[in-house]
């Protein structure tokens, strides 16, 4: 059966989420005009004032938030609330050498760790689970986010952070952990190293895991729960938002619900910065509604996915998205055409391949050249150490098939490629050097 952390507010009904949402942005277009001189700019130069939004309808009238605003008001000019009322902040590396800096008052970080606990708890976690948070602590917002989650849940918490895998491992078997929150390619490693320890999967505690702050694919996911025993859900979320448990995947593991309650989504053509209908493929736009130190209307994340309201399984009313089909921003155009890592990593995982890739993308006499470094098996290796190039050629049709252009392979040795314990470094890219 289904737990909620928050029943009364997951299963609310559209009218009581739209009423909590036209009250709240109305609340927050004024807080910024009020006391972020930045945004009161932003607005102005659109010629609209807090009276032109009437409702949620009149969002598309607001201006665009991007990382370029977040670069040029740092540190501080976003801020809506003095340093005094603010109690931390996270922050993330920016697509510059400036960082995102993000402000939390302790109502924020309260309102951030119940969104995180909804997570834990559509995950299965009660008070009796032992959930081990194998993300980054420190500015990195994946480690504080769970552990706060973890504990209001109730959970007992392990704060591992990232790394040390050998510990990571001792700590999950000798305290018998349930619940294993970290990014996927993280757990993915794990799994490998458990694996490697003849360990099955019977004799791992794990039953869940909450992965993301990276793309990964469904292919990756079965990959997982194979290794590992478990049920892995997907969590999504944006430092500049708070962190993670902006939305959270359920029991249907059919995309991830949207927390309507602090957050309003929107779809937009990337490059119209037009609001696209319901169903319709875009970039993926938030409003936070309840943050006070550090609120973002319409920011936009880059993320290419989409929105859906079909009914859930699971009882809960909250819109959901799919999982990032991709970025507006580090998608790779090749020869002119788009390429998204996840595809590749559906091909190579689809050919019985592990997730442990890299794509070097470079440009030789003006044209771009397109290459696939794909780590081997152990049990690949020493089975076809002859038939290499045949099997390096059976990938390079399955990748033209996908991505629609040819793309070298090389297949190399189980190691060979650095492991990573934080987010997974996919793409080199050559030619922006």
């Amino acid at each position: 059966m289904e737990r909620y952390y928050q029943p009364e507010i997951e299963c609310a009904s559209r009218e009581q989420i739209l009423a909590w949402q036209n009250e709240r942005l109305l609340k927050q277009v004024r807080n910024v005009w009020d006391n972020v001189p930045y945004y009161r700019r932003k607005m102005e130069e659109k010629g609209v004032t807090p009276d032109d939004i009437r409702s949620v309808d009149d969002l598309y009238k607001l201006p665009f938030v991007t990382k370029d605003d977040l670069r040029e008001a740092y540190p501080y000019g976003l801020m809506a609330r003095p340093v005094k009322d603010c109690v931390r902040i996270q922050s993330t590396s920016g697509t510059t050498g400036k960082r995102v800096v993000a402000f939390y008052t302790q109502h924020d970080i309260d309102l951030w760790e119940d969104c995180c606990a909804r997570a834990i708890v559509a995950a299965g976690g009660t008070n009796e689970d032992v959930c081990q948070v194998s993300y980054g602590y420190g500015l990195f917002t994946g480690g504080p986010g769970l552990n706060g989650g973890s504990h209001k849940v109730g959970c007992l918490t392990i704060p591992t952070s990232s790394g040390n895998t050998e510990r990571q491992i001792m700590f999950i078997r000798d305290l018998n952990a349930t619940i294993l929150c970290c990014t996927p390619s993280y757990a993915a490693y794990i799994g490998e190293t458990m694996k490697e320890m003849g360990l099955t999967p019977d004799q791992i505690p794990l039953k869940a895991g909450i992965f993301g702050a990276e793309a990964w694919s469904e292919e990756m996911r079965q990959d997982i729960q194979n290794t590992l025993g478990i049920k892995a859900y997907d969590i999504y979320g944006l430092t500049e938002l708070s962190g993670p448990g902006v939305s959270f995947e359920c029991s249907e593991q059919t995309g991830m619900h949207i927390n309507e309650d602090h957050f309003i989504a929107e779809i937009i053509d990337p490059k119209t910065g037009e609001v696209l209908p319901e169903g319709a493929q875009g970039e993926l736009v938030f409003t936070s509604l309840t943050k006070e130190a550090f609120p973002l209307l319409r920011y936009r994340t880059r993320d290419i996915c989409v929105l859906t309201r079909k009914q859930c399984s699971c009882g809960r009313t909250f819109v959901k998205m799919s999982k990032p089909r991709g970025r507006s921003d580090d998608m790779l155009i090749v020869k002119g055409v788009n390429v998204f890592p996840s595809q590749i990593e559906t091909v190579l995982l689809e050919q019985g391949y592990q997730a442990n890739y890299q794509i070097l993308v470079d440009r030789v006499n003006n044209t771009d050249t397109l290459e696939v470094m794909v780590e081997m098996t152990p049990e690949n290796f020493s089975d076809n150490l002859g038939k290499i190039t045949d099997m390096e050629k059976s990938l390079v049709a399955a990748l033209k098939a996908m991505l629609g252009i040819y793309a070298k392979v090389r297949l190399v040795a189980p190691k060979t490629i650095a492991r990573s314990e934080g987010k997974a470094v996919r793409v080199i890219d050559k030619r922006k050097i």
